[in-house]
């Protein structure tokens, strides 16, 4: 079994972060370690929740891995709340980095032109330079817009566009960048990828759901992440995610207890293993 590690904050209500990435990668064959790097009453769309950084277990963490010459099959990244904790993974990657372990960052901090409270345009640069040192990154389109230093656009853009941020991206020294929220497509919502070395375009689109829900980014990149290391093609990864995820938006629509604060995505896991074990 493959075992690899996610880095992120967790929130103990709220279906984000942790709460997805764990039982997702989990549910998908593959033995997931974690890094919390913070802990969270809720996620940040209650009021009132309480946090406690953990930003100092870091290292010590990585240190007793390190003597205990555990290591990853993969690497998997999303929110981290300050400068020291870009620096701590940056020095992560550089201890558990193997010739054959897969790097992610989901450099997640923000959506709809705006950065999430608490970041700036400076730390959107640092967590560039982050992502320089993955092999594959996640932004959506606001993020990305803020590593490059670009204005952000929302729509009337075009394919080209949009591979051209990817090729920008690519530049940063990723190998694969992935760009979600891609909607230059009258009526639907997708992704689309650039694989650098092959100098190779792929994308996804399915129908645009006008409802919006706390996590779905956390939730794409985690089934994403735990497709790519089950063997799955970048193509087939991308819609398994991009599937996986609409579900879960739907079976919230339809669920008359659903809960406004996350989406449903234990719900069709049935579903998402179901894709897995079709695409390998």
């Amino acid at each position: 079994m493959k075992r690899v590690v996610t880095i992120q904050d967790i929130s103990c209500v709220g279906k984000c972060s942790l709460t997805v990435a764990l039982p997702i990668i989990s549910a998908m064959g593959i033995e997931t370690a974690v890094v919390p790097t913070a802990v969270l009453s809720t996620h940040t769309a209650f009021q009132n929740f309480t946090f406690c950084d953990l930003t100092d277990q870091i290292q010590p963490i990585a240190d007793h891995w390190v003597a205990e010459k555990i290591d990853f099959d993969g690497i998997y990244t999303g929110y981290l709340g300050s400068f020291r904790q870009l620096q701590l993974v940056s020095d992560f990657f550089d201890r558990f980095r193997t010739t054959g372990n897969l790097i992610l960052v989901d450099p997640a901090m923000g959506d709809y032109g705006k950065l999430y409270t608490g970041f700036t345009p400076e730390f959107a640069l640092e967590m560039g330079k982050l992502c320089g040192k993955a092999d594959i990154i996640v932004p959506n389109m606001t993020e990305a817009a803020f590593m490059l230093g670009i204005p952000y656009v929302d729509q009337g853009y075009d394919e080209a566009y949009v591979q051209d941020v990817l090729r920008k991206l690519c530049g940063l020294g990723t190998r694969i960048a992935v760009l979600t929220g891609v909607n230059y497509v009258p009526g639907k919502l997708g992704v689309m990828s650039y694989d650098s070395e092959k100098d190779q375009f792929e994308s996804y689109f399915n129908e645009k759901i006008d409802v919006n829900y706390h996590g779905t980014g956390d939730i794409f990149a985690s089934a994403f992440f735990g497709a790519l290391m089950n063997g799955v093609t970048l193509a087939k990864s991308m819609e398994i995610a991009a599937e996986y995820t609409v579900a879960a938006i739907r079976s919230t629509e339809e669920d008359p207890n659903g809960h406004w604060y996350g989406v449903n995505f234990e719900a069709v896991v049935p579903q998402l293993l179901q894709m897995l074990g079709e695409a390998r």
